[in-house]
């Protein structure tokens, strides 16, 4: 059930105490035989407040000189680009960093401005240089009073499980050592003059016609409102509005760490959520001064799309007509197949079909794209909440890792060169391919169920019928590539249901599509919930 004040303004109660969170963030350390004090990466990195002694100083040492050992182990000697979003611990965190990398010698390439670096254009500027690997210090979407590190290696992309897993490990094992063996080096802050610089902004914005249709845009007159909801990509959208032309307002390009200009997310808090109605209701209530707008998350690798004839796109649908359109529109990606998650929708699967080209479903987490953007055999990577990246006209690599920000423009080159905006081309995808409706709820569960939803043999699940219709597959690996799903996915010729345990909340996930419409989803969702309790009491 929403908060009842989901989608308005937050009032001045409802921002966190920064000076106590930045304070917790030095004062506090973890407790590494704590549940929920100890390293955990998830696929977004290793994330926490400094109130709850889950994301402090101790752990950036820590986790830090494990990347530095790691690095070592792997041979990696290239440069390491390191940037931060606008959260009030990331900034602190950057600094530990720097400590351990500076003493350990190694060559760190900061923003050559001093600013806020999104993810996308730390992922770009190691896919530029091979050989070298990066860190972005952002907790995404996530409350104001979080922190969050995330490692990606010389692929570019997000670090896969033997890497994070590898990290974890070690930084544990440093902090269970009272950070023996860890060194620092004094550091100046981020714009420490001994540091090696980066002009991220300008290595970025440079290539954006490498990938996206900016002349186009320019021609049709798009107009674009481009908010940045406080996060990294502050800078960013006023260079691409002048270098390309574009009629491009920067809605909202205040910074303030406690971002307190958010409408509340549905559960009441402050979070820059860019595909939640209620964080964007404030775009949304000004979506007919634009053509298109758009909003991004703290970091800039998710992307919301805002039309005036739909308001806030649903990002599976606006996942379908991306793909739709590019394999349309990018004559040199012959050859390239299209990737979605586990938990997108089917109108995926239908668009590619239309299209003949294969389509990859992994498990969810960008990092299973990172192998088939990297060599260009998928074209095309998604995830249902708001995350993809796809290829350069030339069929070269773009990013391997999310981005919000191109994601968005896209949505303008469609505008441009279709003349209709993206949900316009959905409605017309879905007369000719089937309206689907989509949902998620969240299940209690312990840490005992979750651990054995997360490792659930197919053969539990008895059933043999799911809301009327035959059960077609019991999947607890991803057919694009055989990896676990970390869960169940239950499919039928017109719906299916995946379940998936909570990294971090004592509750299980449960996602579902039906191709029948709404009664139907209900059916499916209140079914489902009885499938996967009875599939856990078999498999206990």
């Amino acid at each position: 059930m929403a908060h009842p004040r989901a989608g308005q303004p937050a009032r001045p109660e409802d921002r966190d105490d920064i000076a106590h969170v930045v304070t917790s963030y030095y004062a506090l350390r973890p407790d590494v035989h704590t549940p929920g004090q100890e390293v955990v990466f998830g696929t977004s990195g290793h994330r926490g407040s400094s109130l709850d002694a889950a994301f402090n100083e101790w752990h950036i040492w820590a986790i830090t000189q494990a990347i530095v050992d790691y690095r070592t182990e792997q041979g990696i000697a290239g440069p390491l680009f390191i940037g931060r979003d606008t959260h009030a611990l990331s900034e602190p965190a950057m600094v530990s960093a720097l400590q351990v990398l500076v003493a350990r010698g190694v060559d760190v390439r900061v923003d050559a401005r001093g600013g806020y670096t999104p993810t996308p254009a730390v992922s770009r500027a190691i896919v530029a240089h091979p050989g070298s690997d990066g860190i972005v210090v952002t907790p995404s979407h996530n409350p104001p009073r979080d922190g969050g590190f995330k490692y990606n290696p010389p692929s570019g992309g997000p670090a896969d499980s033997a890497a994070t897993d590898w990290i974890a490990e070690h930084a544990n094992g440093y902090l269970r050592a009272g950070l023996e063996g860890v060194e620092r080096a004094d550091v100046a802050g981020v714009t420490d003059p001994n540091l090696a610089t980066y002009d991220f902004l300008d290595a970025y914005v440079g290539d954006l016609d490498r990938v996206v249709d900016l002349r186009a845009i320019a021609k049709a007159g798009v107009r674009i409102g481009a908010d940045p909801m406080g996060g990294a990509a502050v800078d960013y959208w006023p260079e691409i509005a002048r270098r390309y032309g574009l009629q491009l307002t920067v809605v909202n390009p205040h910074l303030d760490s406690t971002f307190g200009f958010m409408t509340l997310d549905t559960d009441g808090q402050i979070r820059m959520d860019c595909s939640s109605p209620a964080a964007m209701a404030s775009l949304i209530a000004n979506r007919d001064s634009y053509d298109i707008a758009t909003g991004n998350d703290a970091d800039a690798d998710r992307h919301g799309i805002v039309t005036p004839d739909a308001g806030l796109m649903n990002p599976n649908h606006y996942l379908a007509v991306a793909v739709d359109y590019l394999f349309s529109h990018r004559p040199d990606w012959a050859g390239a197949g299209i990737g979605k998650t586990a938990v997108s929708s089917s109108l995926i699967d239908r668009v590619a079909g239309r299209l003949g080209r294969e389509l990859v479903e992994v498990p969810v987490g960008f990092k299973w794209f990172v192998p088939g953007l990297q060599d260009a055999s998928l074209a095309f990577g998604g995830e249902e909440s708001a995350g993809a990246s796809f290829l350069c006209f030339d069929g070269s690599t773009w990013t391997t890792d999310k981005d919000g920000i191109f994601m968005s423009l896209l949505a303008a080159e469609i505008q441009a060169v279709t003349g209709q905006s993206p949900s316009q081309r959905y409605q017309e995808l879905i007369e000719q391919l089937g309206s689907s409706a989509y949902a998620r709820i969240d299940e209690p569960a312990d840490r005992v169920a979750k651990t054995v939803l997360k490792g659930l043999n197919p053969d539990a699940v008895t059933a043999t019928q799911l809301a009327g219709e035959d059960i077609r597959a019991k999947l607890t690996e991803a057919p694009g590539n055989g990896a676990a799903l970390g869960g169940l996915k239950v499919v039928t010729e017109n719906a299916w249901f995946a379940a998936r345990p909570s990294g971090t909340e004592d509750k299980y996930k449960i996602y579902a599509e039906s191709f029948l419409g709404e009664k139907h989803l209900e059916q499916v969702l209140k079914e489902a919930v009885n499938v996967v309790k009875d599939a856990l009491s078999s498999a206990k």
